[in-house]
């Protein structure tokens, strides 16, 4: 027997170690299933998920990378609630949007996705139970917040129950193998424009043709050698395309942040964020009177964004983040004193950071 004989043998032997100790585990996730029912819980989790990651990634030897560690266990995770009970996400669709693609890398592979046509929808579909938690976008690095969510999230009883930063990363789609072929490029307006460097460089005999999203623009495309998509990697697996150039947008750390938004609040992990939104009186001070509480204790703010209150002309509202769990004794007086001192308050939820 060769050495590399020797070598596959024991892998052999290892992954039937793997398997069964997923076995283990899996028996063990049942019983966890059990007692959540029993307590009317949720299988999702977020809080316990975050620790659970950080957990495992203290025990990496170093052999896999971060990141690869957790895409493991994001699906041993995903499956192990799958065994509790079915879980039903709602995203902003369609199927292979980039909501989608965050969804995916969130919950894994073992839960029912449900693409919705609008942000509204997906609220609806949670608050009417169709669907136990929904994804929805927030920010955007370049092109900044998303105000249907900060909208849905004034109007609505879902609570924050975790954040997800997803990379942008544009390819050029198609079912041809020549950019000389191409003709007509169809894709999602922002899209277009955070492209528009490398289109005019490498295609420019092409007319942009917008569309209502960049899902779309590769079903679209898909069987037509002289048309191309901008879309995501998921819409080219989804689709059958081919990625004739990846990462295409002319700056470089496109990232989106989305919210998972559902029933309930988890438990402090050390590492949260807080969200909330807030109004003030139309006094001289008043929003730094606000925020005072914060600074005095020194918590930090992630971020502050004033839009529109739909009911009030030239008033509005501020969403803010701030780190820590509002079940800390510090961040609870913080949030006392906000109160005290806004004519609106509304907490959205505390939940673990994540990473970006």
């Amino acid at each position: 027997m060769s050495g590399l004989d020797e070598i596959r043998k024991l892998l052999r032997n290892t992954d039937e170690e793997i398997v069964r100790l997923l076995g283990e585990r899996a028996g063990l996730a049942k019983k966890i299933g059990e007692i959540k029912a029993g307590q009317g819980l949720s299988v999702y989790d977020p809080s316990q998920e975050a620790r659970v990651y950080r957990h495992v990634q203290g025990s990496n030897n170093g052999h896999l990378s971060t990141r690869g560690l957790k895409a493991i266990f994001r699906e041993i995770i995903s499956a192990s609630r799958a065994i509790q009970a079915p879980l039903a996400v709602a995203y902003l669709g369609p199927e292979a949007s980039f909501t989608h693609l965050a969804a995916k890398g969130h919950f894994g592979q073992s839960v029912s996705f449900k693409g919705e046509a609008t942000i509204l929808n997906v609220f609806e579909t949670v608050q009417r139970g169709k669907a136990s938690f929904g994804v929805v976008p927030i920010e955007n690095s370049l092109e900044g917040s998303v105000n249907l969510t900060l909208d849905c999230l004034v109007s609505s009883d879902l609570q924050i129950r975790a954040e997800i930063f997803q990379g942008i990363d544009h390819c050029l789609l198609s079912s041809g193998e020549d950019l000389g072929e191409l003709r007509n490029i169809y894709s999602h307006p922002q899209a277009l424009a955070q492209c528009q460097g490398w289109l005019r460089r490498n295609v420019p005999h092409c007319e942009l043709i917008e569309v209502a999203s960049t899902a779309y623009a590769a079903r679209l495309v898909a069987g037509e050698r002289t048309k191309a998509a901008i879309a995501g990697r998921l819409a080219a697996e989804i689709y059958s395309l081919r990625i004739l150039k990846d990462s295409i947008e002319d700056l470089a750390g496109n990232t989106t942040r989305f919210l998972v938004v559902g029933q309930g609040e988890g438990e402090p992990t050390g590492e949260d964020k807080t969200s909330v939104i807030f109004s003030t009186k139309h006094v001289p001070g008043a929003l730094c009177r606000a925020l005072q509480p914060l600074a005095d204790r020194g918590i930090n703010l992630t971020k502050i964004e004033s839009f529109p209150m739909k009911i009030r002309r030239w008033e509005y509202h501020f969403f803010v983040d701030f780190t820590g769990h509002r079940q800390n004794p510090e961040i609870a007086k913080c949030l006392e004193e906000l109160r005290d001192r806004s004519a609106f308050l509304k907490i959205l939820g505390s939940y673990p950071r994540g990473e970006v």
